[in-house]
């Protein structure tokens, strides 16, 4: 049975490096390449006219930049609109921490090898961030608010388990599932549950803005 194919659409305003990507994706019988823009203007209009899966997104970009192109798709499509996977030169680059923050997925470097990048764009489709816990932690703290007092915490955080606390504290230090499993010695399958249960209670769209919310409201625990 033919399942149907990741939709995949780029916007990245370097012509040659457009033409590749659309080569590797056409090269993939379970990805459908469907559109490329060469500014985050073109990108936003190319994505509520195509309606992807998936957005490779550039983050420097004349017109507008993929920062606030990815904030536009991100608010037009909601929870189950497309997932945007930055693309960038430079690893923990400030400009994909802004991209993260305005709704993307995750992101991937644009050197990175062929198959790692098909492989982001698959995990990301799938409802998961792609790049290392690490890189998550790196990221926040070269980005995180100036501001000393952290943004006072949503009620709906006092509706989490104690165990789902725990969880939540772990996801947010950057730990992967398998990670916490060990931690907490319980199943992959169980950590996903929980991680599935706190993001509906928080009303997050997934795993990286768990992190960034963590962050935001002063809620990650401080480490020995």
């Amino acid at each position: 049975m033919n399942e149907t194919p990741i939709r995949v659409a780029l916007v990245d305003d370097q012509a040659l490096f457009r033409t590749g990507i659309r080569m590797l994706i056409d090269s993939q019988p379970d990805l459908q390449f469907v559109g490329e823009a060469g500014d985050g203007a073109e990108g936003v209009e190319l994505v509520r006219r195509g309606r992807p899966d998936v957005v490779l997104m550039d983050v420097r970009m004349p017109v507008m930049d993929g920062i606030t192109a990815t904030a536009h798709i991100v608010e037009d499509g909601g929870a189950d609109g497309a997932k945007v996977l930055v693309l960038t030169t430079f690893d923990f680059d400030e400009a994909a921490a802004k991209a993260i923050r305005a709704g993307a997925s995750g992101f991937v470097l644009k050197d990175a090898d062929p198959e790692f990048l098909l492989a982001a764009i698959r995990t990301v489709h799938a409802g998961t961030a792609v790049f290392a816990a690490s890189a998550t932690r790196e990221l926040l703290r070269r980005y995180e608010d100036t501001s000393e007092q952290a943004a006072s915490v949503p009620p709906a955080f006092a509706d989490l388990t104690p165990r789902e606390r725990e969880i939540f504290d772990l996801a947010a230090r950057g730990f992967s599932n398998s990670e916490i499993a060990q931690h907490e010695y319980v199943s992959e399958a169980t950590v996903k549950t929980h991680i599935s249960r706190v993001l509906t209670k928080l009303e997050l769209r997934d795993r990286v803005r768990l992190v960034v919310f963590a962050h935001e409201h002063g809620l990650v625990a401080k480490q020995d």
